[in-house]
């Protein structure tokens, strides 16, 4: 099956990428990347390969030898324009997250959110992680005027997470954590007919790996597919798989 990832020209989540990729090729899928302009690879948020502050706070090992990996790959290397993008050619659609400034040129995309519009309705597997649930809050459907998401249960970047890596780095970083004013989660949940659909997850700061999906959290309703933060991205893309291998 071929599956699209959209992507700013930077800054995006090393792990939210990196690690549906790499599942999703070694699972026998087609990954097709897509830019604004295409015919460039992107580069993730360069702070989340060495540290973002003291070193700590990056991606895991793993997800980062998977982004070395990943930069070699000529679907990376050689991405579609968002303005080419056909929808119904794609299987799934998978949305990642980051929240660095070079986000929002993806975020506040005019041209990716009339593809994800055109996509929405077929009916075919969605994904999205972290601030990637903002692109489908911010897509309106054309029969109903409100955004694609208003009737369905949704998670995404928590505000404690958001807020606790705003305050552990402004001192030096400034408003690196806080890509808009509002916290995604805000955001999100104002574009829903009932708040209550927004699922928070538990509390805490382990992360799912590989091997471990304990402290790792994902919600499904129908289709659509969301996660909170790179900590679920191995069970985030193990789940997306499955409705992909189920359709």
């Amino acid at each position: 099956m071929r599956i699209l990832i959209p992507l700013p020209d930077r800054d995006f989540d090393v792990t939210e990428v990196s690690v549906p990729w790499r599942l999703l090729r070694d699972a026998g899928h087609e990954v097709v990347f897509a830019t604004e302009r295409g015919g460039r690879a992107p580069e993730a948020d360069p702070r989340l390969l060495t540290g973002v502050i003291f070193g700590q706070l990056g991606a895991d090992p793993e997800p980062k030898e998977f982004y070395r990996q990943l930069t070699g790959a000529p679907e990376y290397r050689s991405p579609i324009p968002w303005q080419e993008i056909t929808p119904t050619d794609f299987d799934g659609l998978l949305l990642p997250g980051g929240h660095a400034p070079g986000m929002r040129q993806y975020l506040d995309g005019a041209v990716l959110r009339e593809k994800v519009a055109a996509y929405w309705p077929l009916g075919r597997p969605v994904g999205a992680i972290c601030h990637g649930v903002i692109v489908l809050a911010r897509t309106m459907d054309p029969a109903t005027g409100r955004s694609v998401i208003a009737e369905r249960r949704t998670t995404c970047l928590p505000k404690y997470l958001e807020r606790a890596a705003y305050y552990l780095t402004a001192w030096r970083l400034g408003r690196y954590y806080r890509t808009y004013p509002a916290y995604v989660e805000d955001e999100v949940k104002a574009a829903l007919d009932d708040p209550a659909r927004f699922e928070r997850g538990p509390i805490g700061l382990a992360r799912g790996t590989a091997t471990d999906d304990g402290p790792a959290f994902v919600v499904r309703d129908g289709n659509y597919l969301s996660a909170r933060w790179p900590g679920d991205a191995y069970l985030f893309a193990r789940r997306f798989e499955a409705m992909l291998a189920g359709r």
